[in-house]
């Protein structure tokens, strides 16, 4: 498959993408521009772990952003002070090149992700019903 292709086929993906799906979605980016990181930490490849730090970054930020309070209440609440927590830590393993910093990252967000999972079949489940 040609790139062209390819981006044509995840740019269609992602608009036609469930909400959950694409809640879903931005948790393996996440997930998958974290572990990037921790790589260019090893390598010591300092522009790739700023580039993969600050597409994490950007993905968390967008998933604080789409928080409702109004409908989340104290899970809502508990996911912002999770978000701003991992955003600190991405931007202090930024600074000063922190493998662990990113691994802590790395295990709250496949924590979350494997929770939404969890949710997603549920509500799935429920709704055959």
């Amino acid at each position: 498959m040609s790139k062209a292709s390819y981006q044509k086929y995840k740019k269609t993906s992602v608009e036609s993408a469930s909400r959950e799906k694409l809640l879903l979605m931005m948790y393996e980016g996440a997930i998958r521009y974290t572990k990037k990181a921790i790589l260019a930490v090893e390598n010591k490849d300092i522009a790739a772990r700023g580039m993969n730090i600050g597409h994490a970054y950007d993905i968390v930020m967008e998933l604080n952003n789409t928080l409702d309070h109004e409908i989340g209440g104290e899970v809502a609440v508990n996911l912002e002070q999770l978000y701003m927590f991992i955003t600190d830590q991405l931007i202090k393993a930024n600074i000063k090149p922190d493998k662990e910093k990113l691994e802590n990252v790395l295990k709250i967000l496949e924590t979350l992700y494997d929770g939404w999972i969890q949710a997603v079949e549920k509500i799935k489940k429920e709704s055959v019903r």
